[in-house]
């Protein structure tokens, strides 16, 4: 009771505010708008007649208060002293909610405008209250009904119409159709005749993007900004490179860990042509140049390690003859050390020699030139060089044919370098067992005999 004891407050505040007069107009406490174009209606504060339309507009989206009155003030008492007679009210609103977008009933929910009935009998004291979406017919059972003696409110004359304001809360009140019986019920209404509501749900759904969507777009972009940063900054640290002092004194073409990545296809299997003592060995296509090339991936679990990946770079970085395998350039990138080779297509002599029988058997002669190769390569290592350069691991796994059967000598991981004239001596021994030669066994002394 204390909630439809509100209610009933507020709506009786909505429709009547009793004003002392010293004049007044009479009439017979009858009438009906159905809209109030070319009306004499009577308004103050924000309230205003919008046309063409004919909608009463009782607030506009701030917390001003409004006003609208019968412009002619009516008795509800027969005599100064008498009872307030019975009387019979409706009307058709509609609530526009800013935040929502649409428009909606008290309850904010059904977005039609909406039909209320007061009446109120004198002899009861009976003051019931119903609501309706505005094209139903009036409901039998009442929403509020309360027992109130009218008297002691209303003064007289007085002033019936409306009154309203928003509060805190942003939205537009509009009274379509209105309609006043005193001692009768109200006239109804004629639903064809009333105005339509505004279209200004177009404006609600601009601050609805606004506010709403706009920021969720703002944020999704700033994400967005942020993870593309990260990858970035992720594949920036992906293909970093290390390079050291060293580079730039012996330093031949480098190469981009992401050429030579996109080059073997994520350094795939399917590309790969063996493993040496070193690491494995891939094939590559470079993407600009087209160029093939044969990348050695030295492992990190190798015991050479970086010196020797240094050796191999400092020792046939500058070396060049066409019966050793060129070296075209190199990478680094933290412990992943990369060596980039020319492409030979025909691999490497061990798999003619000791293969599974899907070579083809070289003769004489292809064996003897492959040998002549080597021995080329061998002497200007040895003599025509700057330095004497010591292979020390020359077999048929290190010998290279390329598209013309031509011996090459590669892999100089375990290479040594000397000045011409000087006595040529190593603290360990390194090869392969059943290469080295008998002398290094025995003396430690490095000969060019022995590669």
């Amino acid at each position: 009771m204390p909630n439809a004891i509100r209610l009933l407050s507020f709506l009786l505040y909505l429709l009547y505010l009793g004003l002392n007069l010293s004049s007044f107009t009479t009439g017979d406490g009858i009438f009906v708008y159905s809209g109030f174009r070319g009306t004499e209606f009577t308004v103050d504060g924000k309230a205003q007649v919008l046309l063409p339309e004919g909608l009463l507009q009782l607030s506009n989206g701030t917390e001003a208060e409004a006003h609208a009155f019968y412009p002619t003030p009516l008795r509800f008492r027969k005599s100064p002293y008498a009872a307030v007679q019975s009387f019979s009210v409706s009307f058709i609103f509609g609530h526009y909610d800013d935040r929502s977008g649409y428009f909606q009933n008290l309850k904010l929910i059904s977005g039609e405008a909406m039909r209320v009935w007061i009446e109120y009998n004198e002899e009861a004291l009976q003051i019931n209250v119903t609501l309706a979406p505005f094209n139903m017919a009036k409901p039998v059972r009442p929403l509020i009904s309360a027992t109130y003696n009218l008297s002691a409110v209303l003064t007289e004359p007085s002033y019936v119409g409306f009154s309203s304001t928003t509060g805190q809360l942003r939205s537009t009140h509009y009274i379509l159709g209105w309609s006043f019986g005193m001692n009768r019920t109200a006239p109804a209404l004629d639903i064809t005749r009333l105005p339509r509501l505004p279209h200004i749900v177009r404006e609600a759904s601009q601050k609805m993007v606004l506010a709403v969507i706009l920021p969720i777009t703002v944020a999704t972009f700033l994400i967005a900004i942020f993870l593309i940063v990260l990858l970035l900054v992720r594949r920036r640290r992906k293909y970093a490179e290390v390079q050291e002092d060293w580079e730039v004194e012996f330093g031949p073409h480098r190469f981009s860990l992401k050429d030579l990545f996109r080059a073997t296809e994520g350094f795939n299997n399917r590309h790969l042509l063996g493993r040496g003592g070193f690491g494995r060995v891939y094939k590559g296509v470079l993407p600009k140049s087209k160029l093939e090339i044969a990348v050695k991936r030295v492992s990190h679990e190798s015991q050479q390690g970086i010196k020797e990946f240094i050796a191999e770079v400092v020792s046939i970085g500058r070396l060049r003859h066409r019966n050793i395998v060129q070296l075209l350039g190199y990478c680094r990138r933290k412990t992943e050390l990369l060596l980039v080779y020319d492409f030979m297509p025909n691999g490497s002599l061990d798999k003619y020699l000791y293969g599974s029988g899907e070579q083809p058997i070289l003769d004489w002669i292809l064996r003897f030139r492959i040998i002549k190769g080597v021995a080329s390569g061998l002497l200007y290592l040895h003599r025509e060089w700057e330095q004497v350069v010591i292979h020390r691991d020359v077999k048929a796994s290190n010998v290279l044919l390329d598209e013309e059967m031509n011996g090459r000598l590669g892999d100089f991981g375990l290479a040594r370098l000397y000045d011409h004239g000087t006595d040529m001596q190593t603290t360990h021994l390194a090869g392969t067992i059943g290469y080295l030669a008998p002398e290094l066994v025995r003396t430690a002394h490095v000969g060019r005999l022995g590669a």
